[in-house]
């Protein structure tokens, strides 16, 4: 299997919403990448699920919802009934994270850990055999645009690591800053799942940047 490219509808033009999922529907993206912030968890936020219900109404690809938000077990009922398929939720704000990871699953999604950027690989050694899917942030969540971080790559390497010795299944899904500089590396460092924001919505050509992506 290649990579799994997943733009980020954080970055999408939402003036015009309906013309941006149907570029990604017919795109060679894999899935669409839902940021959901709540201000409190991260400075900022995002959008509720008004916006993911209109997304879900003409989305031909898989939802990847990515949860920064506190307390995130009150709403996994909400994003399976707007027909998510993936589902993270950050180790830093579940008291209970193998009861959320269980939650999740038992409602027929695929369950994600997502890691702050100082939040070291080795937290995952207790939760890993659980998890569908880890998601290391490769920004400080909250904003769209960063600079990527470095150290990334290492903590990948650490993170494939873990997986191995449990000889699980494990995707890992990278978010934030990647662009098709930094994605070979990526790749090359353990990541199955590439998250893009403005590397495709602020492209000239978006379809372009995403098969470029998709090509690595």
């Amino acid at each position: 299997m290649g990579v799994i490219i997943a733009p980020s509808m954080l970055s999408a033009n939402f003036g015009k919403l309906d013309e941006q999922v149907e570029m990604i529907n017919n795109s060679s993206a894999d899935w669409f990448h839902l940021d959901i912030m709540d201000g409190v968890f991260v400075p900022n936020i995002s959008y509720g699920f008004p916006v993911i219900k209109a997304i879900a109404k003409k989305a031909k690809k898989p939802m990847d919802a990515h949860l920064m938000i506190v307390d995130p077990d009150r709403y996994f009922d909400n994003f399976k009934d707007l027909g998510v398929e993936y589902l993270s939720v950050h180790y830093e704000a579940c008291i209970h994270l193998h009861r959320s990871i269980q939650r999740i699953k038992s409602l027929g999604m695929k369950a994600g850990v997502a890691l702050n950027p100082h939040t070291p690989a080795h937290m995952l050694y207790e939760i890993l055999p659980q998890a569908d899917f880890v998601v290391i942030m490769s920004v400080n969540p909250g904003f769209g645009g960063q600079s990527f971080i470095e150290n990334t790559y290492r903590k990948l390497k650490k993170v494939k690591e873990i997986i191995r010795e449990y000889s699980s299944d494990s995707l890992i899904e990278v978010d934030g800053g990647v662009n098709d500089s930094n994605a070979p590396l990526l790749i090359e460092s353990g990541a199955d799942i590439l998250v893009t924001g403005n590397s495709v919505f602020g492209a000239a050509d978006p379809l372009k940047a995403i098969n470029n992506l998709k090509g690595i």
